[in-house]
């Protein structure tokens, strides 16, 4: 647990990929996670000591609070637009178990130094619960994320309910199982993020370049369509409003793609102002629904773009679909430019 937390620490130092934002929360779980393993460390020691120590009231309510804390921010790393209120049952769960010290509500020790339940027994692990379905809701929410992407987060989260709800049910050994589980799971998060700046676009967070050539090479044989998109306009915005307005639109159409998508729809962006959809087991049908529903996210913003697809046929390759589907794009572009009288910059190459 040391070694690794110290590790965690050191890298998070050195680190210069993630913003310092989602830098301190991991350090401050990590800090957590710390001192919740010493606090358990130090309860276990006096929970099998033959006479009861004053302290073990203390660092039991400790114990219970800090749990639900390093459960409140791992979800705010893992989800990090959450607000502030979303501290407040693990605040009233911490208010509780101190108060418990005195009155028993929560827990008690007898004089032999047996833990008892108290009234509110089970309420720290009622609170973690609702953090763990709350965690859950907002995995499901986020489900159009990619199928790599959710098998981690399920193994997480499925980790995190079982060494949490074990002690209820097996051996008073089980409970320290939580702590070391969280922090791996901290740990894989960590890593699955920097893997994400290898594999994703760092403006528009949509896969890159080399994820379109990997999964083109992974799903060859499930690719039944390539949708193409290229920006229109984006030279004259970038002259008249700056490139900062010229990123906030690349922004913009990349929400669109990413919306219009469904599962098996994967979106990247290949170039400047050119993206691409991968479409695996998907009919023409749903192609043309999938380009209906990026036209009309597109309607709700400033920008347009032109589209083009092919579907796979017998002989076609994903180089052949790609150069079909940018050969009907090209059309699409030229027909915008003659509908709107706007002057065509020749596209670079």
């Amino acid at each position: 647990m040391l070694v690794l937390l110290l590790g965690m620490g050191i890298v998070l130092y050195s680190d210069v990929h993630l913003d310092k934002k989602m830098i301190r929360r991991i350090s401050i779980a990590n800090m957590m996670m710390f001192l919740y393993s010493i606090s358990c460390y130090a309860e276990t020691y006096l929970g099998n000591q033959t006479e009861y120590s004053m302290f073990r009231p203390i660092l039991s309510a400790f114990n219970y609070s800090l749990i639900t804390f390093i459960l409140v921010t791992v979800v705010m790393i893992m989800f990090p637009n959450q607000k502030g209120y979303l501290f407040f049952p693990a605040i009233m769960n911490a208010v509780l178990c101190f108060v418990s010290i005195p009155t028993g509500i929560v827990f008690y020790f007898s004089e032999d130094n047996h833990f008892c339940r108290g009234t509110l027994g089970y309420l720290p692990y009622f609170i973690n619960a609702l953090y763990l379905f709350y965690f859950i809701f907002n995995l499901f929410r986020h489900s159009k994320a990619q199928k790599e992407d959710l098998r981690l987060i399920l193994y997480i989260s499925l980790t995190s309910v079982i060494c949490l709800l074990l002690p209820l049910f097996a051996s008073d050994s089980t409970s320290h199982w939580f702590n070391m589980t969280i922090a791996v799971n901290v740990m894989l998060y960590y890593v699955f993020l920097l893997q994400k700046y290898t594999k994703r676009d760092s403006l528009t967070n949509l896969m890159n370049r080399q994820s379109y050539y990997t999964d083109a090479e992974r799903y060859s044989n499930n690719i039944t369509a390539v949708v193409a998109m290229d920006m229109n306009g984006l030279k004259e915005i970038n002259d008249r409003e700056g490139h900062k307005a010229g990123d906030t639109a690349l922004q913009v159409l990349a929400d669109c793609f990413w919306e219009a998508a469904r599962y098996g729809q994967r979106v990247y962006r290949i170039g400047g102002d050119e993206y691409v959809i991968l479409c695996i087991d998907t009919s023409e049908n749903e192609v043309l629904s999938l380009i209906e529903r990026i036209r009309q996210e597109l309607a709700k913003t400033s920008y347009t773009c032109s589209i083009g697809y092919a579907m796979k046929t017998d002989d076609s390759t994903i180089d052949k679909l790609y150069q079909l589907a940018d050969a009907m794009l090209y059309n699409d572009k030229k027909q915008f430019y003659e509908r709107t009288g706007k002057e065509r910059q020749k596209r670079r190459i």
